[in-house]
This record gives structure tokens, C-alpha cells and sequence, in this order.
């Protein structure tokens, strides 16, 4: 966290601030209740085999013994549907429902406490502060914890040399509880909730003799996770620090010819080192063998080291002449270096499970059973910046600058590093004319224009230089021995990016207008702007013909265009005199970008999905036109493609043909929509009265598309709650299920075409309510400031274009917490 408090002048100030927070998992998507997926999965057998299964309406336990017979679990899924049939007619309630996400889910409780102090004297102030977060996770298993630490002081011993000193130090350790990485599945952190809800709620977590059910479900790769934060862990700490070292020399108060000449360099290091550990017992669900006896553990440790420094040498000269002409010039020099080292090895077999990941010493290399492995990089780029900038103002009324900048890029190719970045603007402060200087109403009102450029060279740092990778090559009969090389790709076992000797920057041309209004004692005050910005020889990776021996190379690739409008709007519509006060904060923000050439000029690269016209990011494939039904037009049409191959039946997805073919070919494919949204909006509220504050923030996004996969409706993969199609239920959001195998993916060959979704959302970001004791009781007791408050954070939404998902998360669930805090001064 970076702060600019600091110490204020002859005064000494103690202040603390303390949080509590509980946090709950709000899953908008829960699993089918057991009863349910059982009536399911009848129906997706149904659908499959009408000759073999019975209709759901009419089920038999002969059927059910047909349908949930599974070995793989010891028969505990199918005995407990059985259940259902204890009194020779079917009732679902005797059916137990497990509901895996409760063995996994806590309520999180967190707390945060800050104690800073300030204080200083007319050469010299500092501020410093302490903090302390632990936050237990709303999964079993996960925590976090932090130390912070910071210190600012200002030095100033005499009136023409200021400097500046602050320090942010940092340290966190963080467990994600279950790991299931090097485990039967790999899988990324924060995914016990994920494995919980990929298991049946009809399966059951113990077996008749109270063992644990290493499969239950009894489905190919789902896991128990009974116990599994115990049994491994990913652990990981973070310790970071970042400074900001700077003098200030006024050359003009040293010599009076050069009255407002300064020179100013800073300095700023950031130092970060990360270090993971992840353990999996023998004895976990992802290691455990077949007949229950623990399996072979493993443990991995990875290490990374960042340290990145900027160094700035700046030059200002500003005066101001005839008390009309203000000019102010900057000369400023800057080099940046960023540098990176990785490690990482791992290993199965770890003598004792005491040991996690710190003795791999004691592992065996040479033996291939313990799967050793190593490996270790160091990435290292630098940048280098010289600008110019004039700033010239008349009669503060009307304002020019102008810049620009020379930057060298240490990743890009020979010949390429460095390219130029001009800026201008100017702006006329309307207000300050004769013929609305005397407007009582009018605080402010200023026209701007303006147009800069500005470069990109992020990317891979030996983007330029191609990647080295092993190769092996046979010598006199010896065993291969492994080489190197950075260009020769017919001899590698792993095709990698190629490399490309012209990659140069990116660069954006931006022209911008906009407007500055306050009005009324600032009651109303707010921005206009409209932008265009251009767009040439984007850094992207783009696929390549394999016929040069790789499949992808980093390329600057054709040109874009982006427009425009934002709106910022604060106001204070009430403000009356018993002091009650309402201020009220708006914005909203269209954009919209477009593709105007690419690698081959105005040629689309469909394997990209670039299209000439439309936007960078967009979802490109198959239309749909809803399901299949039963009526005498749809089975005229599904004829029609049925004769053609297809299968269509009532209930299937229904492919929209573009070309009215009956056939789904390349022609069919469009571009559905676009993932960036078009519009974004937050608005803000506070009320305060006589100390107390309430305050309600709502923010959304608008007009854009995303892909949520569809539904397979396999039934041999849990399935959260859905409405699918039956013959009585013929309005549904999802096709009928047909029983399949989960690996082998959906009987329907259309069914993701129903995953891609219009999306729009408003959602309240949080509420606080606070109160300030008056300064009469603070002082009674010694303070100087006292605040209360409580805040409820994604307390939820108030719209959403599909129910079931959070778009704010991209997730099926998100966290909800309710905070309560107090701050204190003295």
C-alpha cells in the first residue's frame, strides 16, 4: 500500500484503526439436491435409450439399479437411491442429500488493526505506521496473514534543499488449503469449493462401515475431499519493500539569476521475493491408491526474486513574467531495470511428511520413481526515457503544453529500441473571459484539446532472441546428451514461440476533448470528455503457418481505433442548515474499439479471431436459435438436416444455419459478440447528519457477451440447479440431458452454443454506515477524533442478465462480508 500521509508541522498525533469482518460464500448457483439429480439423470437415460430406461414419469427400482450402478464407489451412491425404494414405491425424501460444499465452507472471520503516529517540527516532519491483518477463509484450510510497516519523513535544514524518504515494507504468508497439484489432477489454488461442488449430492461421504469414500459417485476423477486441507497444503510468503528516496535543490534561492530553477532525483527500489511450498500426503484422495493403502507423497517448492529500480533526474524552470506569462519547462531523465529470478523442484517419495518441502536432500534423483525435477531462470530488461516538457499559460486563461519523449526498450529488436512520443495540449478557461468573470453562478468552466502518443513494449523479454530449449543429440553410441538452441526448431520435442528480429514498439495516438465545469459554489462540478485513440503495430502473438517449424511468433500486428464519451458528475443536491447533507457522485463511460488492418493489410485472421471492423476481443463460432421443439414446423425443418446427417430430436440445441444450407460448416461461423463492455457506470451516495454518514455505492457494466461453456447434460458430471427441457416443460433455458460419459463431453454437439450469454449487471458494491462523535465528547475523554462504523461489502445485485452467475467475479459465487470498525485519535 502507498501512502502520502505524512507528519503535519508542531504537532504530535496517535491514531488506531481496527476492522473486524465476517465473510460467507454466496454461491448463486447451489448443486440439484440429491432427489433432484436423480430424477435427472432418469431423464438423461431416457433421452439416450427410450427402448432401454423407463420414463421418468414412471420410474422402477430395476431401472434405478440399471442407472446408478457404479463399482468405483463400493455400490454407496447406489444404495443410498435405494433408500428411496425401502417401501416398495418411490420417496425421494428417504433419499440422504449430502451437501458437499458444508464440509468445506466457514464462516471467515478477519481483522485488521493499524496504529500510525505523526509529528514534526518546522525543518523536518515524518509519519509512520504499523499493520496487522489475519484473515481466515470462507474455505477450510485457507488463511492469510500480513505485516506491514511504513516510514515518510521530510528533511528540509535549509530553504533551497528538500528531502524526501519513504519506506513501505511488507511481509504475508498464505495458505490455500487443499492442493491438488502433482496429485491425479492439477488443478489451481482456491479449488476445494470447486472439487465440493463437482460431487454428487446423492453420494455419500462414508461407507456402511464408516470409512471414508475415496470416489463417491463413483465418477472417474472426482475425489473425496474429507479431511483434504489436512492432508496437503500450498503455502506461500510474500515479503516486499519499496522505497522512494529524493532531494530537491532550489538553484534559483542559491543564485537569484535563476529564480525558479530546481533540480530534483529520485530514486525508487521495489524488492519482492515469493516462495511457495505445496504438500500432498499418501494418505490424500489425490494419492491414495486403489485398495486404500497410501500412496506416494509429493512436495514441490518454487522461489521467485524480483528487484526493479527507477531513477529520475528532473530540471524544472518556472517564473512567471508581467504577472501574465507563466512558463514552466521540465527536462527529465529516467532509467528503469527490472530483474527476475525463478527456481522450482519437486520430487515424490519425501521421507517424512514432516519434512513438506525442505529436504530434498534426502530424495533420490537418480531414481525415475521419484520423479525429480529442477529448473531455475532469470529474466532481465531495462528502459531508458528522456522527455521535454513546456508548459505556457496566459493571464491563467488559456494553457498550453507541450512534451515529448524519447524511450528505448531494452526487449525490443536491434534497430527498434527507441522511438519518439510527442504530446500536446491546450486548454481556455472560459470562465476567466470578461463576459462571464461576473456569472455569480459560474465557479469554473474550461475547454481542453488535446492529442499524445504513448508506447507499449510490453512483452516476453527475449521475445526478439527466440527461447532456449532442450534438444538431444546422440554422440559415438554414448546415451543422448542434452544441447541447447535459440534457432533451430526441427530438433526439439516443444515447438515455442519464434523469434522475431523486427518487434518494435506499440504505439497510440490519442486525441481527446473535453470540458471542466463547477457551478455553484461547487455544488455541481463534473468533466466531459470525448476521446479517439489510433492504434499501429499492436505487440500480439499470432499464429503462423507450421511449415516454419513453430506455431506462434510475437508480432507488431495492423492497426485499431478506439472512441469514446465519459462522464463525471458530483453534486450536492441537499445541504440545509440543521445540517443534513446528501452529495451525490455519477459517472458513466462509453467505448467501443474496432480492427482496422491487420499482419496481411484488411484480410480478417480468422484463427486470431481478428475481423477487419470489429473489436479485438470477440467471441467467434456458431449462432443458435433456441431448442428444438415438438411442433409440426420445427420437425419439418429437423428433417431437412437430418438428411443431411444430423440427429436432430425435440429438445436438442438448434444451431442457427446463416447460409440456409442445413449444414454447419465454416460458412456458419460469425462473430457473436464482443468481451469487452461497451458501458461501465458507478454511482455513489452519502447522507451525513450531525455525525452520522451513510453511504451507498452501486457500479455496473453493460453491452457485452460471455461464454459460460453451456451445459453438458451428460449426468455423469454433478450439475448445478438448471431448467431443462422436458416434454412438459418445453420453455426451458437448456437442452434435454443425455446420459454420457463426462470425459467423452455432451450427446448434444451443440450444447455450448447456449453458453454464450448477453451480459449486463448492477450491483451495489457496498454499504457503510458510520458515526463521528462530536468534538465536545472527544475531548472529554482525551481524543481527538472517535468514528464507528459498520459496512456491508457485495452485499449483492439489482440486476443481472443471467441470474445464476456473477459477472463481477466471472465466477458461479463470490464472498459477502459485513465489516465493523472504529478509529480512533488522538
Amino acid at each position: 500500500i502507498v501512502t502520502t500521509k505524512q507528519g503535519k508541522t508542531g504537532r504530535f498525533s496517535l491514531n488506531y484503526s481496527g476492522t473486524m469482518t465476517t465473510s460467507t460464500i454466496v454461491d448463486k448457483s447451489p448443486s440439484m439436491r440429491a432427489a433432484d439429480f436423480i430424477e435427472f439423470r432418469r431423464w438423461a437415460a431416457y433421452n439416450l435409450d427410450p427402448g432401454t430406461y423407463a420414463h421418468p414419469d414412471s420410474p422402477t427400482k430395476e431401472n434405478d439399479q440399471l442407472i446408478f450402478d457404479s463399482a468405483l464407489d463400493g455400490q454407496t451412491s447406489l444404495n443410498n437411491v435405494l433408500q428411496g425404494w425401502s417401501g416398495n414405491t418411490w420417496n425421494p425424501a428417504k433419499v440422504t442429500d449430502t451437501d458437499w460444499t458444508d464440509f468445506v465452507t466457514q464462516t471467515s472471520i478477519s481483522q485488521e488493526h493499524t496504529l500510525s503516529a505523526s509529528g514534526g517540527s518546522e525543518n523536518m516532519n515524518a509519519y509512520g505506521s504499523f499493520g496487522y491483518l489475519k484473515n481466515e477463509g470462507t474455505q477450510k484450510g485457507q488463511w492469510y496473514e500480513r505485516y506491514t510497516a511504513m516510514l515518510r519523513t521530510n528533511i528540509t535544514p535549509v530553504d533551497w534543499f528538500t528531502m524526501n524518504a519513504s519506506l513501505n515494507v511488507s511481509w504475508s504468508e498464505q495458505d490455500y488449503g487443499m492442493s491438488t497439484l502433482g496429485g491425479r489432477s492439477n488443478s489451481v489454488p482456491n479449488a476445494i469449493y470447486g472439487t465440493a461442488k463437482a460431487i454428487y449430492n446423492m453420494a455419500v461421504p462414508y461407507d456402511e462401515n464408516g470409512n471414508i469414500v475415496i470416489n463417491p459417485g463413483g465418477e472417474t476423477g472426482i475425489y473425496t475431499l474429507i479431511d483434504e486441507w489436512n492432508k496437503s497444503t500450498q503455502l506461500s510468503q510474500t515479503m516486499r519493500a519499496l522505497g522512494s528516496f529524493s532531494a530537491t535543490f532550489d538553484i534559483g534561492k542559491i543564485w537569484e539569476t535563476v529564480n525558479g530553477l530546481r533540480y530534483k532525483i529520485n530514486f525508487g527500489p521495489d524488492y519482492r521475493h515469493w516462495r511457495e511450498g505445496v504438500y500432498i500426503d499418501g494418505t490424500s484422495a489425490h494419492k491414495i491408491n486403489a485398495d486404500g493403502s497410501a500412496g506416494v507423497n509429493f512436495a514441490r517448492l518454487q522461489n521467485r526474486r524480483d528487484f526493479s529500480w527507477t531513477l529520475d533526474n528532473m530540471l524544472t524552470f518556472e517564473r512567471t513574467f508581467a504577472q501574465l506569462h507563466r512558463v514552466n519547462v521540465t527536462l527529465l531523465q529516467t532509467a528503469s531495470s527490472w530483474n527476475t529470478e525463478t527456481s522450482s523442484m519437486s520430487a515424490n517419495k519425501i521421507a517424512k511428511p514432516s519434512f513438506l518441502w525442505n529436504a530434498f536432500g534426502t530424495v533420490d534423483i537418480t531414481n525415475p520413481d521419484n520423479d525429480a525435477s529442477m529448473s531455475s531462470g532469470l529474466t532481465e530488461r531495462q528502459l531508458s526515457s528522456y522527455m521535454v516538457r513546456v508548459n505556457y499559460g496566459f493571464n491563467d486563461r488559456y494553457l498550453l503544453t507541450v512534451s515529448g519523449r524519447w524511450d528505448g526498450a531494452s526487449q525490443l529488436a536491434e534497430g527498434h529500441k527507441w522511438d519518439f512520443f510527442p504530446s500536446a495540449a491546450l486548454a481556455w478557461r472560459i470562465s476567466e473571459e470578461s463576459f462571464l468573470k461576473d456569472a455569480s453562478w459560474l465557479d469554473n468552466l474550461k475547454l481542453r484539446v488535446g492529442f499524445g502518443t504513448t508506447g507499449n513494449a510490453a512483452g516476453d523479454a527475449y521475445a526478439t532472441k527466440g527461447d532456449i530449449r532442450e534438444i538431444y543429440l546422440p554422440f559415438n553410441g554414448m546415451d543422448n546428451q542434452i544441447g541447447y538452441t535459440t534457432n533451430e526448431p526441427y530438433y526439439s520435442s516443444n515447438q515455442l514461440s519464434m523469434a522475431n528480429p523486427l518487434l518494435g514498439w506499440e504505439k497510440t495516438t490519442q486525441y481527446n476533448l473535453g470540458i471542466d465545469f463547477s457551478l455553484i459554489d461547487g455544488r455541481i462540478n463534473g468533466a466531459i470528455d470525448a476521446y479517439r485513440s489510433l492504434t499501429k503495430d499492436l505487440l500480439m502473438s499470432m499464429n503462423i503457418p507450421t511449415l516454419t517449424g513453430f506455431p506462434t511468433t510475437y508480432a507488431n500486428v495492423g492497426k485499431t481505433n478506439n472512441r469514446g464519451v465519459e462522464l463525471t458528475l458530483n453534486f450536492i443536491p441537499v445541504n440545509t442548515k440543521n445540517g443534513f447533507m446528501w452529495e451525490s457522485n455519477f459517472n458513466i463511460a462509453w467505448q467501443k474499439d474496432e480492427i482496422e488492418e491487420l499482419a496481411y493489410g484488411k484480410n480478417d485472421m480468422v484463427d486470431n479471431a481478428w475481423f477487419i471492423g470489429k473489436s479485438i476481443g470477440v467471441h467467434y463460432g456458431y449462432d443458435n436459435e433456441g431448442i428444438w421443439q415438438d411442433t409440426p414446423d420445427d420437425q419439418a425443418e429437423m428433417d431437412k438436416w437430418n438428411a443431411n446427417g444430423y440427429e436432430f430430436t425435440p429438445g436438442n440445441v438448434r444451431p442457427k444455419d446463416q447460409n440456409e444450407d442445413y449444414k454447419m460448416d465454416i460458412d456458419d461461423r460469425v462473430v457473436l459478440g464482443n468481451t469487452t463492455p461497451r458501458w461501465t457506470s458507478g454511482w455513489s451516495n452519502t447522507f451525513i447528519f450531525n455525525g452520522l454518514e451513510l453511504n451507498i455505492s452501486l457500479y455496473g457494466r453493460l453491452g457485452y457477451m460471455v461464454s459460460l461453456g453451456g451445459e453438458a447434460m451428460t449426468a455423469h458430471s454433478n450439475q448445478h440447479e438448471v431448467d431443462y427441457w422436458t416434454p412438459e416443460n418445453t420453455d426451458a433455458e437448456f437442452q434435454k440431458p443425455i446420459l454420457g460419459q463426462a470425459t467423452s463431453g455432451s450427446q448434444d454437439d451443440f450444447s455450448s452454443l447456449l453458453g454464450f450469454r448477453h451480459a449486463a449487471f448492477v450491483k451495489v458494491r457496498d454499504i457503510s454506515l458510520g458515526y463521528n462523535f462530536p468534538k465536545k465528547i472527544c475531548s472529554r475523554v482525551g481524543l481527538n477524533n472517535l468514528k464507528v462504523y459498520g459496512q456491508a461489502m457485495n452485499p449483492g445485485s439489482i440486476y443481472q442478465s443471467v441470474d445464476w452467475y456473477d459477472m463481477d467475479t466471472n465466477a458461479t459465487y463470490f464472498n459477502r462480508s459485513f465489516v465493523f470498525g472504529i478509529e480512533i485519535g488522538l
